[in-house]
């Protein structure tokens, strides 16, 4: 069980926000498979504010998927006010602040894991967010453990995070990694573990290094956080939440998704993408996520180039034929403890 705020969950391995995969396809497909809460890709508070297409495609919450959250991004406590209670109104059953986002260019606009090097600004988002939203709604934090490694930057951490539930916070979100880290190295899974016992009672998720199962649930044993929050470790593999069920159960890990059970996943993702993006934007969307959900295949190399040539959902349908047909003898489906493909995707994430 997992406690945020007044919300009850019945698995503590929940879905991260990840910014341009966890939209309404990919969040719907995580529950689908066993995950009970997920939060929306970040998005900035000056665009929750102005009416348009980008407000519109976030604000797409399907009648099915609640509890779900919804993560802020900026800069000016005001607008980080305003936003929050917009995005409340539009049905978002939690407010998520990110202080964590390492992106160069987010950082250079004073947002995101910029924050944590600004404890009162920090503080004040919080204050704001809380006074205009947490009587409606929990509002949880995002964090890194800090700007860099030196002991400044932990300071400003813990001053941060004291500040944070002394004002009404339900939980905080713990990455294990530092900003100027960003996926580079190691989660450090000793700074949740202190991190937990510093809060007491309060509620910790952590993040970093969550790619298996077996990694949410070792995460648990370690640390004694209360939950986890996994982020690139779902893309392409909605199994995760199942399979963690399994494991803190006290069954055994399930085995790997049969090629027709990658099959049936790839058809509900397309057609939820379908659903929202139509049928010509949603191959082209698609294509992304299959460069993950190849790591399961017994051939990941030529399928990984099998997805990035689809144009057309016709050419999505002659891929799932091609590569995914249950009858063919295909070889014995085996994990890969950590994909290949984010072995060195430092550079290529953001806001995880």
């Amino acid at each position: 069980m997992l406690r945020i705020g007044t919300i009850q969950l019945d698995s503590p391995v929940v879905q991260a926000a990840l910014s341009g995969y966890s939209d309404r396809p990919m969040r719907l497909l995580s529950r689908r498979y066993g995950c009970p809460y997920a939060i929306n890709e970040v998005i900035l508070d000056k665009l929750v504010l102005v009416p348009g297409r980008k407000r519109r495609r976030h604000f797409d919450i399907a009648p099915d998927e609640h509890p779900v959250g919804g993560q802020l991004m900026g800069s000016e406590p005001e607008q980080f006010a305003a936003a929050a209670v917009e995005m409340v109104d539009a049905g978002f059953d939690v407010i998520d602040l990110n202080f964590g986002c390492p992106v160069r260019k987010v950082l250079g606009r004073c947002r995101g894991g910029f924050l944590l090097s600004t404890p009162e600004t920090a503080i004040d988002i919080i204050r704001r967010v809380c006074d205009a939203v947490g009587g409606r709604v929990p509002v949880t934090v995002k964090m890194r453990r800090g700007m860099d490694d030196d002991a400044d930057s932990e300071r400003s951490f813990f001053r941060i995070l004291d500040a944070a539930f002394e004002i009404g916070v339900a939980a905080a979100t713990v990455h294990g990694r530092t900003v100027r880290q960003r996926y580079v190295g190691p989660s450090n899974w000793d700074f949740l573990r202190r991190v937990k016992r510093h809060v007491g009672n309060r509620t910790i998720l952590g993040s970093g290094d969550l790619f298996s199962a077996r990694d949410c649930v070792r995460m648990l044993d370690e640390t004694g956080v209360d939950g986890v929050s996994v982020a690139r470790g779902a893309i392409g593999n909605p199994w995760i939440f199942h399979e963690a069920r399994a494991l803190l159960t006290g069954s055994d890990w399930p085995p790997p998704p049969s090629i027709a059970e990658q099959r049936e996943a790839l058809e509900l993702h397309f057609r939820l993408a379908c659903d929202t993006y139509g049928e010509v934007r949603a191959p082209l969307l698609l294509r992304k996520f299959g460069v993950r959900y190849c790591e399961l295949h017994p051939h990941p190399r030529e399928v990984k180039m099998a997805f990035l040539a689809v144009k057309t959902a016709a050419d999505w349908r002659v891929m799932l034929d091609a590569w995914y047909a249950p009858a063919r003898n295909w070889p014995p489906v085996v994990r890969r403890d950590r994909p290949e493909s984010l072995v060195a995707a430092g550079a290529a994430w953001s806001c995880a």
